[in-house]
């Protein structure tokens, strides 16, 4: 079952050609708390339980911690800050806690979750909130790994480079050969490159804690996202 504020993305995804029946859509604000508990709790009532999540929620608003603008020193808007951090972090501790709650009440075993993090989580000029609440999940999937161990629930991350999605909508053909340059694969990845690592950490039954970059080898110098608001 997927989850969206975006109406049109749920439209596109019902349009997917798949067995009548497999794929189901709701709305789902992943910062209001309310929102989450019915989303779960609908999804665990239509499917019987719930054995996967994957956390593939995120935006970015690009900003300066501080710029000169003239004789005007223009400061990061803490709502900025905090729209990030609400969708990016606290969004994946609230689905992740009610997807667990489930898993345990109704004794489901084995179980995943799958978080999508950022090779931006190291930090990234502009990207405060962005690399904050990716650095963030990535000490959540540890940490949650540890705490939901015990429950047969196990929990694994994957942390793609510059990849070919509506996220790099607007930028140039200049900008997009900047970021091949700092793929030593010289590509950029494709959804289909960050599908092949969630599967791993689905089907890896010996696998958890960990976080899995698949960056064509960006992290040995990766590519710089540059500035601007956008959604990823």
């Amino acid at each position: 079952m997927a989850g969206d504020l975006n109406a049109a993305g749920l439209r596109k995804l019902t349009a997917i050609e798949i067995t009548p029946g497999e794929l189901a859509v709701a709305r789902l604000d992943i910062t209001d708390e309310a929102s989450v508990t019915s989303f779960v709790a609908d999804a665990a009532e239509r499917w019987g339980g719930l054995d996967v999540l994957i956390n593939s929620a995120g935006i970015a608003r690009d900003g300066l911690l501080v710029q000169v603008e003239g004789e005007r020193i223009a400061k990061l808007p803490l709502a900025q800050w905090r729209r990030v951090v609400d969708v990016n972090l606290t969004g994946q501790f609230l689905i992740t806690r009610e997807f667990a709650a489930q898993v345990v009440a109704r004794g489901i075993r084995p179980a995943v979750v799958v978080n999508l993090s950022s090779l931006a989580r190291a930090g990234n000029e502009g990207q405060a909130s962005y690399a904050a609440s990716k650095a963030g999940l990535d000490a959540c999937t540890r940490t949650w790994a540890l705490e939901l161990a015990e429950h047969g629930i196990r929990v694994g991350g994957v942390a793609p480079g510059v990849t070919e999605t509506g996220f790099l909508e607007g930028f140039g053909e200049s900008a997009l050969e900047r970021f091949r340059a700092g793929v030593p694969l010289g590509r950029l990845g494709t959804p289909a490159d960050v599908w092949l690592a969630v599967r791993f950490i689905l089907e890896c039954e010996f696998f958890t804690g960990r976080t899995v970059e698949v960056d064509g080898g960006a992290a040995m110098g990766h590519a710089r996202l540059g500035d601007g608001a956008r959604e990823a």
